[in-house]
């Protein structure tokens, strides 16, 4: 019981110090962040019914599938898998943006 609180340096070292043992993990991880994307992308534009459920997954599924290109192909050499994590992440957002002005053209 002793270990239930933990002190914010210790915590702040965990995060730090991040390993996903696990790929289910990052898998969740970046599925939420790319139906995230996905449904920001919809909100911006001026629709008055709003955006489509299957459309939103759609999209959210290829920003999915290119950010999982990039992290098995593009970013491969990176060691730290948080630093992976995060510029696949950027990949998302970045692709997200670029759809979004091309669709609204």
């Amino acid at each position: 019981m002793s270990n239930v609180s933990l002190l914010p340096a210790k915590l702040s070292n965990i995060i730090t110090n991040m390993n996903f043992n696990s790929k289910k993990t990052l898998l969740v991880i970046l599925g939420l962040t790319s139906i995230i994307c996905s449904r920001a992308m919809f909100f911006f534009f001026d629709d008055p019914e709003g955006p489509n459920l299957l459309v939103v997954i759609v999209m959210a599924a290829i920003i999915y599938a290119l950010s999982l290109l990039s992290y098995r192909y593009c970013f491969s050499t990176i060691q730290d898998d948080l630093k992976k994590l995060l510029s696949t992440v950027l990949v998302q957002v970045i692709v997200t943006m670029i759809f979004y002005f091309l669709l609204s053209l």
